[in-house]
Protein backbone atom coordinates (compact mmCIF):
# COMPACT_ATOMS: atom_id res chain seq x y z
CA UNK A 1 0.00 0.00 0.00
CA UNK A 2 1.40 3.39 -1.04
CA UNK A 3 0.26 6.27 1.19
CA UNK A 4 -0.20 9.50 -0.75
CA UNK A 5 -1.44 12.88 0.48
CA UNK A 6 -3.32 15.33 -1.73
CA UNK A 7 -4.63 18.86 -1.29
CA UNK A 8 -7.88 20.41 -2.42
CA UNK A 9 -6.50 23.95 -2.51
CA UNK A 10 -8.96 26.84 -2.63
CA UNK A 11 -8.19 30.45 -3.50
CA UNK A 12 -9.78 33.78 -2.57
CA UNK A 13 -12.51 33.26 -5.19
CA UNK A 14 -13.37 29.84 -3.73
CA UNK A 15 -11.96 28.09 -6.80
CA UNK A 16 -10.11 24.77 -6.56
CA UNK A 17 -6.66 24.08 -8.00
CA UNK A 18 -6.09 21.01 -10.17
CA UNK A 19 -2.90 19.97 -11.98
CA UNK A 20 -2.22 17.80 -15.03
CA UNK A 21 0.25 14.91 -15.15
CA UNK A 22 2.79 14.57 -17.94
CA UNK A 23 3.04 12.05 -20.77
CA UNK A 24 5.57 9.71 -19.09
CA UNK A 25 3.77 9.36 -15.73
CA UNK A 26 1.63 6.47 -14.43
CA UNK A 27 -1.52 8.35 -15.47
CA UNK A 28 -0.54 10.34 -18.57
CA UNK A 29 -2.37 13.63 -19.09
CA UNK A 30 -4.84 12.91 -16.27
CA UNK A 31 -5.77 15.70 -13.88
CA UNK A 32 -5.35 15.38 -10.13
CA UNK A 33 -5.20 17.24 -6.85
CA UNK A 34 -1.56 18.09 -6.04
CA UNK A 35 0.32 16.04 -3.44
CA UNK A 36 2.73 13.17 -3.07
CA UNK A 37 4.01 10.14 -1.18
CA UNK A 38 4.25 10.06 2.58
CA UNK A 39 7.84 9.64 3.72
CA UNK A 40 8.88 7.19 6.47
CA UNK A 41 7.71 8.48 9.87
CA UNK A 42 6.48 11.73 8.29
CA UNK A 43 3.23 13.21 9.59
CA UNK A 44 0.47 13.48 7.01
CA UNK A 45 0.08 17.25 7.55
CA UNK A 46 3.82 17.80 7.17
CA UNK A 47 3.80 15.73 3.99
CA UNK A 48 1.14 17.73 2.18
CA UNK A 49 2.71 21.07 3.16
CA UNK A 50 6.10 19.83 1.91
CA UNK A 51 4.71 18.41 -1.34
CA UNK A 52 2.75 21.55 -2.22
CA UNK A 53 5.80 23.70 -1.48
CA UNK A 54 8.05 21.46 -3.63
CA UNK A 55 5.64 20.95 -6.53
CA UNK A 56 3.90 24.35 -6.67
CA UNK A 57 5.95 26.80 -4.56
CA UNK A 58 2.79 27.69 -2.64
CA UNK A 59 1.98 28.13 1.02
CA UNK A 60 -1.24 26.55 2.27
CA UNK A 61 -3.44 26.58 5.35
CA UNK A 62 -4.74 23.10 6.23
CA UNK A 63 -8.36 23.27 7.30
CA UNK A 64 -9.43 19.65 7.73
CA UNK A 65 -9.23 16.15 6.29
CA UNK A 66 -11.61 14.26 4.06
CA UNK A 67 -11.97 10.48 4.38
CA UNK A 68 -9.07 8.43 3.00
CA UNK A 69 -9.57 6.79 -0.40
CA UNK A 70 -8.12 3.32 -1.01
CA UNK A 71 -7.87 2.48 -4.71
CA UNK A 72 -6.39 -0.50 -6.54
CA UNK A 73 -5.06 0.46 -9.98
CA UNK A 74 -3.96 -3.11 -10.65
CA UNK A 75 -0.29 -2.19 -10.90
CA UNK A 76 -0.35 -0.32 -7.57
CA UNK A 77 -2.55 -0.01 -4.48
CA UNK A 78 -2.74 3.46 -2.96
CA UNK A 79 -4.31 5.16 0.03
CA UNK A 80 -5.07 8.75 -0.94
CA UNK A 81 -5.21 11.07 2.08
CA UNK A 82 -7.04 14.30 1.13
CA UNK A 83 -6.84 17.66 2.92
CA UNK A 84 -8.98 20.71 2.24
CA UNK A 85 -6.68 23.74 2.25
CA UNK A 86 -6.81 27.45 1.52
CA UNK A 87 -4.04 29.61 0.11
CA UNK A 88 -3.07 33.25 -0.16
CA UNK A 89 -0.64 32.56 -3.02
CA UNK A 90 -2.23 33.47 -6.31
CA UNK A 91 0.00 31.60 -8.75
CA UNK A 92 1.46 28.06 -8.66
CA UNK A 93 4.87 27.46 -10.24
CA UNK A 94 4.88 23.97 -11.72
CA UNK A 95 7.91 21.73 -11.23
CA UNK A 96 6.38 18.29 -11.89
CA UNK A 97 3.11 18.90 -13.76
CA UNK A 98 2.49 20.28 -17.23
CA UNK A 99 -0.57 22.46 -16.58
CA UNK A 100 -2.90 23.80 -13.90
CA UNK A 101 -6.42 25.18 -13.68
CA UNK A 102 -8.50 27.00 -11.08
CA UNK A 103 -12.07 25.70 -11.30
CA UNK A 104 -15.29 26.41 -9.48
CA UNK A 105 -16.56 23.40 -7.55
CA UNK A 106 -19.40 22.84 -10.01
CA UNK A 107 -16.87 22.22 -12.79
CA UNK A 108 -15.01 19.40 -11.01
CA UNK A 109 -17.46 16.71 -12.09
CA UNK A 110 -16.49 17.17 -15.75
CA UNK A 111 -12.70 16.91 -15.20
CA UNK A 112 -10.75 13.91 -16.56
CA UNK A 113 -9.33 12.94 -13.15
CA UNK A 114 -7.30 9.89 -12.20
CA UNK A 115 -9.67 7.32 -10.70
CA UNK A 116 -8.78 7.87 -7.04
CA UNK A 117 -9.06 11.64 -7.49
CA UNK A 118 -12.58 11.19 -8.87
CA UNK A 119 -13.58 9.74 -5.50
CA UNK A 120 -11.87 12.64 -3.68
CA UNK A 121 -13.68 15.19 -5.86
CA UNK A 122 -17.04 13.56 -5.09
CA UNK A 123 -16.26 13.55 -1.38
CA UNK A 124 -15.32 17.23 -1.51
CA UNK A 125 -18.50 18.17 -3.37
CA UNK A 126 -20.61 16.27 -0.81
CA UNK A 127 -18.79 18.10 1.99
CA UNK A 128 -19.27 21.61 0.64
CA UNK A 129 -22.90 20.91 -0.28
CA UNK A 130 -23.59 19.85 3.28
CA UNK A 131 -21.81 22.97 4.60
CA UNK A 132 -23.86 25.27 2.38
CA UNK A 133 -27.07 23.80 3.74
CA UNK A 134 -25.94 24.03 7.36
CA UNK A 135 -26.53 27.34 9.15
CA UNK A 136 -23.40 28.72 10.77
CA UNK A 137 -23.62 30.90 13.83
CA UNK A 138 -20.80 33.36 14.31
CA UNK A 139 -21.26 35.29 17.55
CA UNK A 140 -18.45 37.61 18.50
CA UNK A 141 -20.32 39.81 20.96
CA UNK A 142 -19.25 38.39 24.33
CA UNK A 143 -20.01 40.06 27.63
CA UNK A 144 -16.48 41.06 28.67
CA UNK A 145 -12.82 41.31 27.66
CA UNK A 146 -11.95 37.86 29.04
CA UNK A 147 -14.61 36.26 26.87
CA UNK A 148 -13.40 38.13 23.79
CA UNK A 149 -9.95 36.67 24.38
CA UNK A 150 -11.09 33.10 25.04
CA UNK A 151 -13.88 32.87 22.49
CA UNK A 152 -11.96 34.53 19.67
CA UNK A 153 -8.86 32.43 20.33
CA UNK A 154 -10.98 29.28 20.23
CA UNK A 155 -12.68 30.35 17.01
CA UNK A 156 -9.39 31.22 15.28
CA UNK A 157 -7.87 27.89 16.30
CA UNK A 158 -10.74 25.92 14.80
CA UNK A 159 -11.11 27.86 11.54
CA UNK A 160 -12.53 25.48 8.97
CA UNK A 161 -12.95 27.60 5.86
CA UNK A 162 -12.11 30.83 4.08
CA UNK A 163 -15.68 31.98 4.76
CA UNK A 164 -15.20 31.67 8.52
CA UNK A 165 -12.00 33.71 8.30
CA UNK A 166 -13.93 36.36 6.38
CA UNK A 167 -16.71 36.37 9.01
CA UNK A 168 -14.13 37.05 11.71
CA UNK A 169 -12.56 39.71 9.49
CA UNK A 170 -15.90 41.50 9.11
CA UNK A 171 -16.36 41.36 12.89
CA UNK A 172 -12.87 42.80 13.35
CA UNK A 173 -13.69 45.70 11.04
CA UNK A 174 -16.78 46.44 13.12
CA UNK A 175 -15.13 45.86 16.49
CA UNK A 176 -11.61 47.26 17.12
CA UNK A 177 -11.21 44.99 20.15
CA UNK A 178 -11.41 41.92 17.91
CA UNK A 179 -8.92 43.49 15.49
CA UNK A 180 -6.47 44.20 18.30
CA UNK A 181 -6.80 40.62 19.58
CA UNK A 182 -6.06 39.20 16.13
CA UNK A 183 -2.94 41.35 16.01
CA UNK A 184 -1.93 40.20 19.50
CA UNK A 185 -2.52 36.53 18.63
CA UNK A 186 -0.37 36.96 15.51
CA UNK A 187 2.67 37.29 17.77
CA UNK A 188 1.72 34.35 20.00
CA UNK A 189 4.25 31.65 20.90
CA UNK A 190 1.54 29.19 19.83
CA UNK A 191 2.57 28.84 16.17
CA UNK A 192 -0.79 27.51 15.03
CA UNK A 193 -2.69 30.37 16.68
CA UNK A 194 -0.22 32.96 15.34
CA UNK A 195 -0.45 31.57 11.80
CA UNK A 196 -4.24 31.49 11.69
CA UNK A 197 -4.66 34.86 13.40
CA UNK A 198 -2.21 36.58 11.03
CA UNK A 199 -3.86 34.83 8.09
CA UNK A 200 -7.25 36.15 9.23
CA UNK A 201 -5.68 39.58 9.66
CA UNK A 202 -4.81 39.58 5.96
CA UNK A 203 -8.53 39.19 5.24
CA UNK A 204 -9.24 42.28 7.36
CA UNK A 205 -6.59 44.24 5.46
CA UNK A 206 -7.93 43.08 2.09
CA UNK A 207 -11.31 44.55 2.98
CA UNK A 208 -10.21 47.59 4.98
CA UNK A 209 -6.45 48.25 4.61
CA UNK A 210 -6.62 51.48 6.60
CA UNK A 211 -7.05 49.52 9.82
CA UNK A 212 -3.52 48.11 9.73
CA UNK A 213 -1.75 51.37 8.85
CA UNK A 214 -1.29 52.63 12.46
CA UNK A 215 0.33 49.29 13.34
CA UNK A 216 2.70 48.82 10.40
CA UNK A 217 5.61 50.51 12.16
CA UNK A 218 5.34 48.12 15.10
CA UNK A 219 5.03 45.14 12.76
CA UNK A 220 8.10 46.19 10.77
CA UNK A 221 10.11 46.62 13.97
CA UNK A 222 9.03 43.14 15.09
CA UNK A 223 9.92 41.26 11.89
CA UNK A 224 13.55 40.62 12.80
CA UNK A 225 12.63 38.70 15.95
CA UNK A 226 9.52 36.99 14.60
CA UNK A 227 10.17 33.25 14.83
CA UNK A 228 7.00 32.07 13.06
CA UNK A 229 7.64 32.08 9.30
CA UNK A 230 3.96 31.50 8.55
CA UNK A 231 3.03 34.68 10.42
CA UNK A 232 5.96 36.38 8.69
CA UNK A 233 4.42 35.45 5.32
CA UNK A 234 1.12 37.05 6.30
CA UNK A 235 2.75 40.25 7.56
CA UNK A 236 4.93 40.58 4.45
CA UNK A 237 1.87 40.09 2.26
CA UNK A 238 0.07 42.87 4.15
CA UNK A 239 3.07 45.19 3.78
CA UNK A 240 3.52 44.32 0.09
CA UNK A 241 -0.07 45.43 -0.58
CA UNK A 242 0.21 48.59 1.53
CA UNK A 243 1.03 52.08 0.33
CA UNK A 244 4.74 52.56 1.02
CA UNK A 245 4.19 56.33 1.11
CA UNK A 246 1.98 55.89 4.19
CA UNK A 247 4.72 54.02 6.07
CA UNK A 248 7.02 56.38 7.97
CA UNK A 249 10.38 56.92 6.32
CA UNK A 250 12.22 55.86 9.48
CA UNK A 251 10.85 52.35 8.92
CA UNK A 252 11.83 52.18 5.23
CA UNK A 253 15.44 51.39 6.09
CA UNK A 254 14.48 48.65 8.53
CA UNK A 255 12.13 47.15 5.97
CA UNK A 256 14.72 47.22 3.19
CA UNK A 257 17.38 45.65 5.41
CA UNK A 258 15.05 42.89 6.56
CA UNK A 259 13.75 42.05 3.08
CA UNK A 260 17.25 41.94 1.59
CA UNK A 261 18.23 39.61 4.45
CA UNK A 262 15.32 37.30 3.67
CA UNK A 263 16.24 37.16 -0.02
CA UNK A 264 19.84 36.27 0.80
CA UNK A 265 18.89 33.67 3.39
CA UNK A 266 18.98 30.05 2.29
CA UNK A 267 16.22 29.19 4.74
CA UNK A 268 13.40 31.59 3.86
CA UNK A 269 10.27 30.10 2.29
CA UNK A 270 9.42 30.88 -1.32
CA UNK A 271 6.38 33.04 -0.49
CA UNK A 272 8.46 35.03 2.02
CA UNK A 273 11.08 35.74 -0.65
CA UNK A 274 8.41 36.61 -3.21
CA UNK A 275 6.72 39.16 -0.94
CA UNK A 276 10.15 40.56 -0.01
CA UNK A 277 10.86 41.17 -3.70
CA UNK A 278 7.57 43.04 -4.12
CA UNK A 279 8.25 45.22 -1.07
CA UNK A 280 11.78 46.03 -2.25
CA UNK A 281 10.49 46.89 -5.72
CA UNK A 282 8.13 49.44 -4.14
CA UNK A 283 11.03 50.85 -2.14
CA UNK A 284 13.13 51.13 -5.31
CA UNK A 285 10.46 53.36 -6.82
CA UNK A 286 10.98 55.73 -3.90
CA UNK A 287 14.72 55.17 -3.49
CA UNK A 288 16.22 54.52 -6.96
CA UNK A 289 19.66 53.98 -5.39
CA UNK A 290 18.42 50.57 -4.22
CA UNK A 291 17.82 49.42 -7.83
CA UNK A 292 21.26 47.92 -8.47
CA UNK A 293 21.34 46.11 -5.13
CA UNK A 294 17.92 44.56 -5.74
CA UNK A 295 18.82 43.54 -9.31
CA UNK A 296 22.08 41.97 -8.13
CA UNK A 297 20.39 40.12 -5.24
CA UNK A 298 17.66 38.68 -7.48
CA UNK A 299 20.23 37.69 -10.11
CA UNK A 300 22.18 35.76 -7.47
CA UNK A 301 19.04 33.76 -6.67
CA UNK A 302 18.43 32.67 -10.27
CA UNK A 303 20.99 29.84 -10.73
CA UNK A 304 20.02 27.84 -7.64
CA UNK A 305 16.55 29.12 -6.87
CA UNK A 306 13.31 27.18 -7.11
CA UNK A 307 11.04 27.51 -10.12
CA UNK A 308 8.80 29.86 -8.16
CA UNK A 309 11.59 32.21 -7.13
CA UNK A 310 13.16 32.20 -10.60
CA UNK A 311 9.84 33.10 -12.22
CA UNK A 312 8.97 35.80 -9.67
CA UNK A 313 12.50 37.19 -9.84
CA UNK A 314 12.29 37.51 -13.61
CA UNK A 315 9.04 39.44 -13.26
CA UNK A 316 10.64 41.90 -10.84
CA UNK A 317 13.78 42.26 -13.01
CA UNK A 318 11.56 43.03 -15.98
CA UNK A 319 9.70 45.69 -14.01
CA UNK A 320 13.00 47.16 -12.85
CA UNK A 321 14.23 47.36 -16.44
CA UNK A 322 11.01 49.06 -17.54
CA UNK A 323 11.08 51.63 -14.74
CA UNK A 324 14.72 52.42 -15.51
CA UNK A 325 13.55 53.85 -18.84
CA UNK A 326 11.30 56.39 -17.15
Amino acid sequence: MINVTCAIIRNEDDEVLIVQRGKTTDHPFKWEFPGGKLLHEEKEEDCIIREVEEELSMGIVILYKLPDVVYDYGFKLIRLIPFICDTLDELPFLSEHIAFKWLHSGELSSVDFSEADIVVARSYLEKINSEENKPVKVDLKPSGPLNVDEELQSMVNRLMSMKEAEWIAVSAIENPEIFNKLLEFSFSDDNKLAFRASWTLTKVCDKFPEMIMPHLGMIIESLENLGNESAMRSFLRIISLSDIEKISEKHHGLLAEHCFGLLRSGFSAIAVKAYSMEILYKLVLKYPELRNELSATISMLQPEGSAGIISRGRQILKKLAETSLD
